[in-house]
């Protein structure tokens, strides 16, 4: 079997492809392809999109090509070649289930194969050429090191994918406030060409917004959406994941990962490409996602991958050129410290250990810390005996040496895909009376923690979602679990106001079913390795929370429950007014200390991006991403972001 890439510049779509026999067998194959190959992308469900279109309207269509359009192998060197028949077979037979999930192919009519390609068509060819817009920039020197240490104070600029190196996500404001934020107003909308998952966080420096789109990476006018420029990478390799959250900027530089592994700089002035140096690579199941951090003249970045069986790892760059200054083995090499916990030597080489969410930094310490992600195989633990270090652990480096000080494993031998995604903020509280340092900790297991970062004491442990049969094991017959693979903590972490010592905490409530192979997972180069598979509740039985914790104490204050998954970032402000988004394309104002909806606008498109808030010319906007999120997900609408202000 074989998966293909069809790519376009403005996106990419996947199709799934099958050996040339068309016995059962193969049929039963093409199920599985699909679900590991195409589902992260694409739904096979009318009218519902991932990061793609839907593939259900490729029902009973021989492969064809259009203007544009050209093939990559994913699996390259397989020597496995292109048949669309068994898929085609699959997509046609509504009466069979995806092996390992509650899933059922339905097949629309002719109308909506036609409406597929026809959308497909549409599709525009772009360049790698930056495309300024009127007047040139001035040249842009700034950020500096001194802005970004002071980022937490700044008001008229969010330096950082979680606004600083703390992970504050926090904005001393008060022109919004409870009183008056039903009547906010949406004061402009800038909209993408690029099809591509919508999952950045927003930087604003100097009146300018910079975002990520897939490949793209545009600035524009932070009060009045106006293009300044944008930029296309083409991938110089094969790309496994399109998904990106963001970019870091510092001394006139945009940096950011691609998902063909190269970390690339940008001329924030004109969005020109200054240099490009490969990090990551397919060959090694490894693609770029995370905000990258930058600290001194060090970029600071990891590969994901886990899911594929990569063998991840953290790293720092030189900020003007790229070339690497340290690294440190998330997943040991044998013989390192940690390596002893993987009891089968042959499962460090693809141990997982993902990066794909912001990290935080102790600036006063010039500590860093690490959310590490999961094992691989996610679900089939046989393979992997031992606790499985540093997967799902904090891991607090010298951010200059990358020397090892601490780590704490939360959740060993995990089987749930159960990543730590969250290491902010970073703040001080007192406890019992002292004064303390603290992290807080949470990921998709549906727990917050908050730990001294000094002696890592462990003050609390808050559940921040549905838990339910958590310590069920995944059997081949399939267990009912909450969280499921999609619940918890995702990719956008918690808020914290200052002034009223309060965490804001969004997470997913959505269970699954966890089943795991009957036998030994082999691994496949480019190929998932799940080792099982877990089948989400149906969507409609997916929900969010955002949760108002003490946080010297972690006792609720109050709870929002939201109709739709909660995973777009949330922002704090001195004015009460919290700012955050949902998949029913909903921007929310919500009153910071009952959790009341102040204000709802729909955007036209999904969120579970960035959230963010400043002031310009002593005006305060609140910026919301909005688009399809991802297959997993779902949502809808192009790539955009909405700007909005008072009267």
């Amino acid at each position: 079997m074989q998966v293909s890439l069809l790519y376009l510049a403005a996106g990419f779509i996947a199709i799934a492809c099958s050996s040339p026999a068309l016995a059962g067998e193969d049929v039963g194959a093409g199920h599985e392809i699909y679900q590991t190959q195409c589902s992260p992308c694409h739904s096979n469900q009318p009218g519902v999109n991932g990061i793609g279109p839907s593939l259900a309207g490729l029902a009973g269509r021989k492969a064809g090509s259009l203007p544009g359009f050209h093939f990559t192998p994913a699996l390259q060197g397989s020597g496995l070649t292109w048949n669309a028949d068994t898929f085609i077979q699959f997509l046609a037979d509504p009466s069979k289930l995806v092996p390992g999930t509650a899933m059922t192919v339905t097949v629309p009519d002719a109308t909506g194969r036609a409406n597929l390609f026809a959308y497909l068509a549409t599709l525009k060819d772009t360049t790698t050429a930056a495309k300024p817009s009127g007047p040139a920039a001035p040249k842009i020197t700034g950020p500096t090191e001194v802005e970004l240490e002071g980022a937490a104070s700044a008001t008229d600029a969010w330096l950082y994918a979680s606004h600083d190196y703390a992970g504050t996500r926090f904005v001393d404001l008060r022109e919004i406030t409870p009183a008056n934020a039903k009547s906010l107003r949406p004061v402009c909308l800038y909209r993408s060409e690029q099809a591509a998952s919508v999952q950045t966080s927003p930087l604003v420096y100097q009146g300018v917004m910079y975002l990520t789109f897939g490949r793209a990476t545009v600035a524009i006018d932070a009060k009045t959406c106006r293009e300044r420029w944008s930029y296309i990478w083409q991938p110089k390799g094969q790309e496994i994941s399109p998904a990106n959250r963001g970019a870091a900027i510092k001394d006139g530089k945009l940096v950011r990962g691609t998902a063909d592994g190269y970390l690339i700089a940008l001329d924030m002035a004109d969005g020109s490409l200054l240099w490009s140096k490969p990090i990551a690579s397919a060959a090694s199941n490894e693609y770029l996602s995370m905000p990258p951090m930058i600290y001194g003249d060090l970029i600071i970045a990891g590969p994901s991958g886990a899911d594929f069986g990569s063998k991840n790892w953290v790293g720092a760059f030189r900020l003007d050129n790229g070339e690497q200054v340290w690294k440190f083995n998330l997943v040991p090499d044998p013989g390192e410290p940690g390596a002893e916990t993987w009891e089968n030597p042959e499962s460090l080489k693809h141990g997982g250990g993902s990066l794909w969410t912001p990290l935080s930094l102790d600036v006063k310490t010039g500590i860093l810390y690490l959310p590490v992600g999961n094992p691989a195989p996610d679900f089939y633990g046989e393979i992997r005996p031992g606790a499985n270090l540093y997967t799902n652990s904090v891991v607090a480096l010298d951010a200059k040496t990358s020397k090892l000080l601490w780590y704490r494993q939360f959740i060993p031998h995990d089987v749930h895909d159960s990543d730590l995604s969250q290491v902010s903020p970073l703040f001080a509280t007192t406890i019992a009376g002292k004064k303390h340092d603290v992290i807080t900790v949470s990921g998709k297991d549906g727990l917050l923690r908050l730990l001294d970062r000094s002696s890592q004491e462990q003050f609390y442990e808050v559940p921040i979602t549905t838990r339910e049969n958590v310590d069920a094991l995944p059997t081949v017959e399939g267990v009912h679990r909450c969280p499921g693979l999609l619940g918890g903590m995702e990719w956008n972490g918690p808020a914290y106001d200052p002034g009223s010592n309060t965490l804001f905490i969004p997470a997913v409530d959505w269970c699954g079913t966890f089943s795991k192979a009957p036998k030994d997972p082999p691994f496949v180069q480019g190929m998932h390795y799940y080792g099982g598979a877990v089948a989400s509740d149906p969507r409609e039985k997916s929900k969010g929370w955002l949760t108002a914790l003490d946080a010297s104490s972690g006792k609720e204050r109050w709870k929002y429950a939201s109709p739709t998954p909660l995973i777009a970032g949330v922002t704090a402000t001195s004015g009460g007014v919290l700012f955050t988004g949902d998949l029913n394309n909903d921007f929310l104002a919500l009153d910071a200390n009952t959790g009341q909806v102040l204000y709802r606008f729909n955007t036209g498109g999904s969120i579970g991006g960035g959230v963010i808030s400043y002031a310009l010319d002593g005006k305060q906007y609140a910026a919301t991403t909005s688009g399809t999120v991802s297959a997993f997900f779902g949502g809808s609408g192009p790539p955009a972001v909405v700007i909005f202000a008072l009267p």
